[in-house]
């Protein structure tokens, strides 16, 4: 069906022309499916901003393939990682055959408008032909919890939930389940095996979850970003929602800031922004040091670099750069971040929350974090970072789900961006960023040193010592370090009040 024939604000009982449409906010954020920190959370509140109207549009005036041209019109995509058109995945799920089908919401930790993620479910329900909704959150997600399951009391008491809503003869509800913070069971698979009491590990994808999903049957799997740009879609239409973003990513993605920018927060951007604009504008700029590289995805992202910062922010855009969108995060890095360790520790990650079902993420993550493990450690060669670069490559190719698949991305993007650092690790043995402790040479300026003596009573192996000199201006006479005590251990310098001590 044609979009020009689907209706729209024609129905003055869903008064939606009267719903302001979000606006760019003055550092470049568009909120349209983020709660605004200042919105009260309760039914009424959320009601006179246009809570379930987008429902009852959907319930009144539209059929249920209208709804699914409307969605796959508006050009949204998938806000899970993989970015796949939610409209033709709707699509596949109406027109599977089934007695009874399942919506699942992956949640994980996610901090959204609760009535509006509600909405977002109860209106691809209804497009999808199911009756009942299971909605995932991740242990961690606990504050989010509560606020969740006052929204869906709310949203049963008036009618938007349960049996014949408003009347319509169509009937949807949700279940809540609280379960364990398992990274894997971000990919579809693995979550409905979870959902249906077994262990948390994915199967090959055919058929998909659309056509044979939660207890065999049709499921339809999003995540909750998704669910929640939904009702503005359904209140200011396809044409409007696809101005927003790039050619191929419409509308705007939800982005975790953090790392070494002076605003970390939780930000809702349009697609296209740059890097630039997120770290230095929405950021507020570097909180300590100088721009290094931004971490994009977590454990199964890339680094962007400098060159990056003017690249527009998009799926198409980041795969093109080597990087992957993820779960949508920014980890900024400056010049004092060692890429081996920021390698190790998100491998180490990886081999913790692998499932273990398949043998090259379950053998691969530990193998790959040992092999950091061993140029961090001062004992790497050459030959090592060539095993990395084999191994990873291999496990990109031959695991099962996307954990096993994505996790070697990060060090197959980034000895390239960063082979000279990784070969200085293995050959002279020497970390710029002066995070490797084993490489690490600590060293007492004599000149700044005041002669306090906080650095030799906190070393925990007598290595530091009073000298005979004392620096023009000072009183007391500066301290040292004997090399051959010094355990690398760093108290020394993180006690310092005179930045005295430096690595070299």
């Amino acid at each position: 069906m044609s979009t020009e024939n689907i209706p729209l604000h024609e129905d003055s009982t869903t008064a939606t022309s009267s719903i302001p449409r979000p606006e760019l906010l003055p550092d470049h954020q568009l909120r349209i499916t983020l709660r605004n920190p200042e919105e009260p959370e309760d039914y009424c509140s959320a009601r006179e901003r246009g809570a379930y109207l987008a429902l009852e549009r959907c319930l009144s005036g539209f059929k249920p393939r209208e709804v699914i041209s409307l969605i796959r019109a508006s050009g949204l995509r998938g806000r899970g990682g993989a970015g796949f058109s939610t409209g033709e995945k709707w699509k596949v799920c109406a027109e599977t055959a089934g007695s009874q089908k399942w919506l699942i919401c992956n949640a994980g930790e996610g901090d959204h408008d609760c009535h509006r993620v509600i909405e977002g479910m109860a209106i691809a329900a209804y497009a999808v032909g199911a009756s009942q909704g299971i909605l995932y959150f991740r242990a961690e997600g606990a504050p989010v919890v509560a606020r969740m399951k006052k929204a869906l009391d709310e949203a049963r008491q008036q009618g938007f939930l349960g049996a014949d809503i408003k009347g319509s003869g169509f009937s949807f509800d949700i279940a809540m389940h609280y379960g364990i913070g398992s990274f894997v069971c971000g990919e579809e698979t693995a979550l409905i095996q979870y959902l249906e009491g077994n262990r948390c590990e994915p199967h090959v994808k055919q058929p998909f979850p659309a056509v044979r999903g939660y207890m065999g049957h049709p499921t339809l799997v999003n995540n909750i970003e998704t669910f929640a740009t939904v009702p503005a879609i359904i209140n200011h239409g396809a044409e409007w929602f696809s101005s927003i973003g790039t050619d191929t990513c419409k509308g705007t993605k939800v982005l975790t800031l953090s790392g070494q920018v002076k605003n970390e927060s939780l930000i809702e951007v349009p697609f296209g922004i740059t890097l630039r604009e997120i770290i230095f504008t929405i950021g507020k700029g570097m909180k300590n040091g100088k721009f290094k590289a931004a971490l994009i995805g977590g454990s199964t992202g890339g680094v962007l670099t400098e060159q990056h910062l003017d690249l527009p922010f998009d799926y198409d855009m980041l795969e093109e750069a080597g990087v992957a969108m993820g779960p949508g995060s920014i980890q900024v890095l400056n010049e004092n971040s060692c890429i081996p360790t920021l390698l190790k520790n998100n491998m180490e990650f990886a081999a913790d929350e692998s499932c273990g079902k398949c043998t090259p993420c379950r053998i691969g993550t530990k193998r790959l974090y040992e092999v950091l493990d061993k140029i961090t450690d001062a004992r790497g060669t050459m030959d090592d970072l060539q095993e990395l670069r084999n191994l990873a490559q291999v496990m990109h190719e031959t695991s099962l789900c996307g954990l096993g698949r994505n996790a070697p991305n990060l060090i197959l993007n980034t000895i390239d961006v960063f082979w000279d650092e990784l070969v200085e690790h293995v050959t002279t043995h020497r970390c710029v960023a002066g995070q490797c402790k084993k490489m690490a040479t600590f060293s007492i300026d004599r000149e700044k040193c005041i002669g306090c003596g906080l650095c030799m009573r906190n070393c925990p192996v007598a290595a530091i010592t009073r000298t005979d000199y004392i620096a023009p201006g000072h009183k007391l006479a500066s301290m040292a370090i004997d090399l051959d005590k010094c355990v690398k251990c760093g108290t020394c310098k993180a006690n310092c009040k005179f930045s005295a001590i430096s690595i070299i």
